[in-house]
């Protein structure tokens, strides 16, 4: 059992009745042994039910816990941000898994950029590299302000930090590839990394190109067992089949089939949406019958 500790809510769109939570959590072991990049599996019910992987957004090795950052895009993500609270524990939390980031001091600039949810499992990369000496340029974006999240932490951890949104209500008003681009132009970068919604690591992977910028994505693809057995996470990586949840999370973004990877995403949408409807309906008979 692995006792939570903490929990915030970071955000809430409005427009999609979705909301992301920070949940500070109990598990000494993963701690100590997590590095950058990589991540856990949780399950809400001992015995069964969905099987969620999350990247570990913060750790403490000293005091034993680690952080997951979530969005309530399904039945799972819903229940667990609606009835677990302070104090309760999770059944079954199962990790470190995947690979860790490849962490190397660069000469020229290392410019991490993080779209939406992505921002979290941006983090722990953004410090690890801050650590060892790298100058780092992040950049993170979200449609509005309310979405935003983890600025203060990702600044801290920035030699420099720019904000975007696609509406223009807080920082630039721009999409992240437009200060990438620039960057790219003026400075030496040595390297980028990019996490976020699919089509924005697709076309951070097309405004490295002219540039010939190494860029590393981190892929968030359907998962259920996270050991490489059930073959869920696949993806097309250089013209061979991939596993998510072993060979990376982290791959070469110009060898991604993004296309493919976004067509195999979609495979369960119609189900995930009823699931969630039906937990929406429950949760709300819960709090009228309270």
């Amino acid at each position: 059992m692995h006792k939570i500790l903490e929990k915030r809510q970071l955000s809430y769109d409005k427009e999609r009745d979705q909301s992301v939570y920070y949940f500070k959590v109990e598990a000494p072991e993963i701690a100590r042994n997590r590095k950058a990049g990589q991540f856990i599996i949780f399950q809400l019910d001992e015995d069964y039910g969905e099987r969620i992987p999350l990247t570990i957004a913060d750790a403490n090795a000293d005091e034993g816990w680690i952080a997951i950052v979530f969005q309530t895009v399904g039945a799972t993500t819903r229940k667990f941000s609606q009835t677990f609270n302070v104090g309760d524990n999770v059944p079954v939390l199962v990790g470190p898994l995947g690979k860790p980031t490849h962490i190397e001091k660069k000469d020229g600039l290392v410019v991490c950029v993080g779209g939406g949810i992505g921002i979290a499992p941006l983090h722990p990369i953004v410090e690890a590299n801050h650590k060892i000496g790298n100058k780092v340029v992040t950049i993170i974006g979200a449609r509005t302000k309310e979405l935003l999240f983890f600025e203060d932490e990702m600044r801290k951890a920035s030699d420099e930090l720019i904000v975007v949104t696609d509406d223009g209500s807080y920082g630039r008003k721009a999409v992240v590839t437009a200060p990438l681009t620039e960057i790219c132009e003026k400075e030496k970068v040595s390297e980028i990394v990019s996490i976020g919604p699919a089509i924005m690591m697709k076309f951070c992977v097309a405004a490295a190109k002219p540039f010939g910028v190494p860029i590393t994505t981190s892929l968030n693809t359907i998962m259920i067992d996270g050991t490489g057995m059930c073959g869920c996470c696949r993806v097309s990586v250089g013209g061979k089949t991939k596993f998510v949840c072993v060979d990376g999370p982290e791959f070469n973004g110009y060898e991604v089939d993004f296309d493919n990877m976004m067509q195999r995403m979609t495979a369960f949408k119609d189900k995930e949406r009823e699931a969630d409807h039906k937990c929406r309906i429950g949760l709300d008979a819960g709090k009228a019958g309270a």
